[in-house]
């Protein structure tokens, strides 16, 4: 399945959810994510801000802030084509409707942070295969962002089980993320390229 038909679907399965069930599928997201060492260990950690049907993490900036993390935010820059990464330190009196109406810090809200300086990164996304392959809304901003992040910058993507698909079809500059979190599981990307790419060498030598 092409891209452009692959977010079809998927977009449209999400939008269907009832908001109810959105709600209730993306707490027990978050607490799956609240049970992960990488959360515990985090610092400073970059949420997206939810729009439309997207995984909903309120949830998340709350406990974040509630538990004295630093919580950052992306704020898009449509001519850079990038992300810049803003401190949140007032939610939500920081935030208004931005690009394409995603929340983002308003003019003077804005507190820049180097990238190397997160310490967990969560990536939203249309859809993923579980080799962490992300199928995004069709700008690139986290492929140009992610580069940028600390070697070993653990990056996971808060997904709906439903977003989780057998193959994403990916291009050279498609960044993977390693860890996809659903209501149902945690998805280990990481392991499973390192399977994928042990699989194809025992069939080389054979």
């Amino acid at each position: 399945m092409c891209k452009s038909e692959l977010r079809k679907m998927v977009l449209g399965a999400r939008a269907a959810l009832d908001p109810a069930a959105r709600d209730a599928r993306s707490r027990g997201i978050a607490l799956r994510l609240f049970d992960m060492e990488i959360w515990r260990r985090s610092r400073i950690v970059m949420v997206f801000l939810d729009f439309g049907s997207e995984v909903a993490t309120a949830f998340v900036v709350e406990r974040a802030l509630a538990e004295g993390r630093t919580v950052a935010v992306p704020k898009t820059e449509v001519a850079e084509r990038g992300l810049v990464v803003s401190v949140l330190a007032d939610y939500p009196g920081d935030l208004a409707p931005g690009t394409w109406g995603i929340p983002e810090p308003r003019p003077g809200c804005l507190r820049p942070l180097p990238p190397d300086q997160v310490d967990l990164v969560l990536v939203p996304g249309v859809a993923f295969d579980p080799e962490g392959n992300r199928l995004g809304y069709g700008g690139g901003f986290y492929d140009r962002f992610l580069p940028l992040l600390r070697p070993g910058t653990p990056t996971v993507a808060p997904a709906f089980e439903l977003q989780v698909v057998e193959r994403v079809e990916t291009g050279v500059y498609d960044i993977p993320v390693d860890l996809v979190v659903t209501e149902e599981r945690v998805i280990d990307c990481r392991a499973v390229r390192r399977g994928a790419l042990s699989n194809l060498g025992e069939g080389e030598n054979h």
